[in-house]
């Protein structure tokens, strides 16, 4: 099986990945905690919101049966009772001729069915004991009832959301200090390859720094997981076996990066044929990153990515990340495509699909997706500029600028003006 591998299409590999994950268990962090994690259960509204009849808007608050007839040459005249902030509990009841002075998001005083708004009324900046009302309301003119956006019960965030700060203030108005979240998955990160020097080594002829273990560390922390850096994995397949072993027993999932092509001393390669490994794939229909590997051993699951550079980047996107999201307790973990226009050709011929690295920017209403023409599968210089992968499918033909191409986004677009 070393040399003679099943192809698969990228899309049946995510599907064999995330098939039977389930997601982590449920912790409680603190408020402050939970931006950027992923809810765990659906947490409802526990009061009303508004949890009383409120005013939306600077004005007084008034009788809507007072006001008929108001123009602004014969304004009705009203009696101010008192003035009323937001916090404050209205002491007067309006009754008929009389007014309550009030502020956004103060409670409607009893007996009052509307609010006018200032400037609506006679000398709307002073305090005076008489209001002048310049036009007509309607019951229940500019009055926020209690419940009408949420009433109680509502659920208000659901399961498998990613907490933002949008959802922080809906937990915050409800008084969720602790909130049920997914526990962080712990990914495990082993690099392959007598070639890597650590980042602050000197090079040495034929080796080169370890980059790969950087950037899977930054990327899974960026998908929501805790990386946890287990070393370097021998190439003896006997001692690999126990150094994952043991790293496994700490960890949810194992990436490692090198060691999945077919060369003497590839050793996720080689553990693919060991009795003791359950393989889900081991070549997928993709450039780059063919020999992307896949596989079940100690009941957990390994995801052994190419040690190129770009390579081992576009499988972290494609493949580790929507298992991040799954074991985070994302419903929707697959990938995410959009559609845009090629601005530029790329006529390389391939295969299969390829995945090339790219730019989006808008153009008088329209997107457009840049290909990063650096796309050898170990070239890393540009891999900083990467804002999503855009698809060239698979024959000699490639596809020609203004043709429309499949695109996966990565990373927010900063839509640069390219000119």
């Amino acid at each position: 099986m070393h040399f003679q591998r099943q192809t698969i299409s990228v899309e049946e590999a995510l599907r064999r990945l995330l098939a039977g994950l389930t997601p982590l268990q449920e912790e409680q962090v603190g408020i402050g905690e939970a931006h950027g994690r992923t809810l765990a259960r659906d947490l409802a509204a526990t009061c009303d919101m508004p949890p009383f009849d409120r005013s939306p808007l600077d004005g007084f608050a008034v009788r809507a049966a007072d006001t008929a007839g108001a123009t602004p040459d014969r304004p009705v005249r009203l009696r101010v009772l008192e003035t009323v902030g937001a916090g404050q509990i209205p002491r007067q009841t309006v009754t008929a001729g009389t007014a309550v002075r009030i502020m956004t998001g103060a409670m409607m005083p009893p007996g009052a069915d509307a609010v006018i708004m200032f400037e609506q009324t006679e000398q709307p900046g002073e305090l005076l004991e008489w209001v002048g009302v310049k036009r007509p309301l309607r019951p229940g003119e500019n009055i926020s009832r209690r419940g009408e956006e949420i009433a109680a019960g509502t659920c208000v965030a659901q399961a498998g959301t990613r907490i933002n700060a949008g959802t922080l203030a809906v937990l915050a108005t409800f008084g969720y200090a602790q909130v049920p979240v997914v526990r962080r998955p712990r990914v495990g990160l082993i690099s392959t390859g007598t070639e890597l020097l650590d980042v602050d080594q000197p090079l040495e002829p034929g080796k080169i720094r370890n980059s790969n273990a950087v950037m899977l560390s930054a990327l899974i922390a960026e998908a929501g997981g805790i990386p946890v850096l287990c070393g370097r994995l021998p190439d003896d397949l006997a001692l690999a076996k126990r150094h994952m072993a043991k790293c496994l027993e700490e960890v949810d999932l194992l990436v490692t990066s090198g060691g999945v092509s077919v060369g003497d001393f590839d050793v996720m390669a080689a553990l693919a044929d060991d009795p003791d490994v359950t393989l889900l794939f081991n070549r997928v229909a993709m450039r780059p990153g063919g020999p992307t590997t896949a596989l079940l051993y100690r009941d957990k699951l390994v995801c052994a990515l190419s040690g190129n550079p770009g390579a081992c980047f576009l499988g972290a996107e494609l493949f580790v990340r929507p298992v991040l999201r799954r074991l985070q307790g994302d419903r929707e973990a697959g990938l995410r495509r959009i559609r845009a226009t090629l601005a530029e050709t790329y006529d390389k011929p391939c295969p299969y699909p390829r995945y090339l690295r790219g730019r989006l920017t808008e153009r008088e209403g329209k997107l457009y997706v840049v290909p990063d023409h650096n796309d050898k599968a170990g070239n890393l210089a540009t891999l900083g500029k990467s804002e999503c992968f855009l698809i060239i499918p698979a024959g000699g033909r490639g596809k020609q600028a203004g043709e429309t191409v499949d695109v996966i986004p990565h990373a927010a677009p900063d839509w640069r003006d390219e000119a």
